[in-house]
């Protein structure tokens, strides 16, 4: 009886002790900047990170979040971040092509089988590579979305199909992939990406299968490849000055909110809700899923092995090894059981 009286006193006492050192702390309101709709998965993961931040501060760390581009366009979100616009920004590191080479190797073509495994094992892989290749903000965690696909306005079967087509890639690494086959690159971003469907200024797109839906593309396109052809990689970052301002258990407590578990956690809800948006397309009147024969698609993986060989350059041009660098992502995988299979 003595020993649980005792444990309680000192559980009281411990919980007293954080509520003080956190009733110590300066109250801070953090800037959480993102690009896509309020509407969207995102939006929420977001606020489930803000609010279990709050909770393990004491209250001392709270948030607002500006969704939608309200802060900056979502090509910018990395240097929002580093200049202090934004406290902590959601980053497509893909938008800006040749940047952040080590990083690309998620966007390799027929990586990953879903978001949650795959960014399990994305996140795993680069924490030992942010700080070499995202030097300027402090990075938190690392994701991406459930396998997206080619939607487009004319029927693509084979790779062969996209020779003198205009598609608008979700990455540089898709872009190259497009330029290689014949196609020309359309450059939008997420939310500008129907408009320039609509108005012909391109035949297809590469995007995720339940934000075609969210963003209205599905209304502009026909045809869609049925195949896990993609991702595309995410940071979510935190600007340096701000991060070091804090005190120290609330910079514990952002570090604790900084993990792979939690980007796992983070990417969930998008990756159920891209997930999702397959069966809605092909339930849509009119529009056409291509199921590709094991031929078929056997030829869309040949077509992408030139990527592998520009990404292995630019790594080395980095300084660092790519064969290491290939074979530490393959590990995170394996242990994650995050790879696609045919």
């Amino acid at each position: 009886m003595m020993r649980k009286t005792l444990l309680a006193a000192c559980a009281l006492a411990a919980s007293g002790f954080f509520a003080a050192t956190h009733a110590a702390d300066k109250h801070v309101q953090l800037k959480l900047s993102h690009w896509v709709p309020p509407s969207h998965p995102l939006q929420a993961a977001i606020q489930d990170w803000a609010n279990s931040i709050k909770k393990d501060s004491g209250g001392t760390i709270g948030s607002v979040i500006f969704p939608a581009e309200q802060l900056g366009k979502a090509f910018d979100h990395y240097d929002m971040a580093r200049d202090g616009i934004a406290d902590v920004a959601f980053v497509n590191p893909g938008y800006q092509p040749g940047r952040f080479p080590i990083i690309a190797a998620g966007e390799l073509p027929f990586l990953f089988k879903d978001g949650h495994t795959g960014s399990e094992a994305l996140d795993a892989w680069y924490r030992q590579y942010a700080a070499r290749e995202m030097p300027d903000v402090h990075f938190c965690l690392a994701f991406v979305h459930d396998p997206g696909t080619l939607h487009s306005r004319v029927k693509i079967t084979v790779p062969s199909d996209i020779r003198g087509l205009k598609l608008r890639p979700a990455d540089g690494t898709l872009g190259t992939w497009v330029t290689d086959l014949g196609g020309t690159n359309i450059q939008a971003s997420a939310p500008a990406a129907r408009d320039v469907l609509a108005r012909g200024v391109a035949d297809g797109i590469f995007f995720p299968w339940g934000s075609t839906v969210l963003f209205g593309i599905d209304k502009v396109v026909k045809y869609s490849i049925d195949a896990p052809m993609y991702v595309s990689t995410f940071v979510w970052v935190m600007n340096k000055a701000r991060y070091d301002s804090l005190a120290p258990d609330q910079r514990k407590v952002i570090d604790n909110h900084c993990t792979t578990a939690w980007a796992e956690r983070f990417a969930g809800p998008w990756a159920d809700f891209e997930h999702a948006g397959r069966a809605k397309m092909a339930a849509e009147p009119g529009h056409v899923m291509t199921e590709l024969t094991p031929a078929q698609l056997k030829l869309w993986q040949q077509s992408a092995l030139p990527l592998h060989k520009a990404w292995a350059a630019a790594v080395r041009r980095k300084g660092l090894d790519p064969s290491k660098v290939w074979a530490n992502l393959q590990e995170a995988i394996a242990k994650y059981h995050a790879g696609y299979a045919n």
